[in-house]
């Protein structure tokens, strides 16, 4: 559906956002790594409550919500297909940051989430993790690399994608169920949208 032009009401009790969909056909050069001590693992079939408990502290602030509200047996599925790959970022042994890749579609990879605590955001681990997630995907026999992002997201995302290669080339509006209100995240996150009830 296609909104009309102008204002469009939002229901009490819902958010909205304005979510950019990025892709890239050929791998950019990638800018140099910033100094830090993080590493990268692969995390081979994770444990829900690990993932769960990482996917939080990296997206709640952001309203991340897909993934919390699925249940077990769906997100079990998904997480732990051998085509979705699924990547930690530690510091000092401590996982930091989440990086998920969906190569499930053949010639494609989808980055699903991308991610850092607030701990390391702006200390340059999210330019040395982006720079891993292209080495990952362009090992790959794939033609397009794609992700998005969403105005509940980091100010700074939008820009941080098209520094890395990535060209916008779609817009939607997505309305969904307050997570605060129903208690799917806690009331004081994300206080850059607020809540209407």
């Amino acid at each position: 559906m296609i909104l009309p032009e102008g204002y469009s009401d939002v229901p009490a009790g819902k958010i909205a956002a304005v979510t950019t969909h990025l892709e890239m056909t050929t791998r950019p050069a990638s800018p140099p790594d910033p100094a830090g001590a993080w590493t990268i693992r692969r995390v081979d079939a994770p444990a829900l409550d690990w993932y769960r408990d990482l996917y939080g502290r990296v997206g709640q602030p952001w309203l991340w919500i897909s993934r919390i509200r699925m249940p077990d047996a769906e997100l079990s599925a998904i997480i732990q297909s051998p085509l979705l790959a699924v990547y930690a970022l530690a510091l000092e042994g401590r996982d930091e940051g989440l990086l998920e890749m969906d190569f499930r579609e053949p010639g494609q990879c989808e980055i699903v989430s991308f991610g850092l605590t607030e701990k390391l955001v702006g200390s340059g681990a999210g330019r040395w993790l982006m720079n891993r997630a292209l080495e990952i995907a362009w090992s790959r026999p794939v033609t397009r690399l794609w992700l998005h992002t969403c105005t509940f997201d980091h100010p700074a995302a939008l820009a941080f994608y098209q520094r890395s290669g990535f060209r916008p080339f779609r817009r939607q509006v997505e309305v969904v169920n307050d997570p605060r209100i129903d208690g799917t995240v806690p009331r004081d996150v994300a206080r850059h949208v607020p809540v209407i009830e």
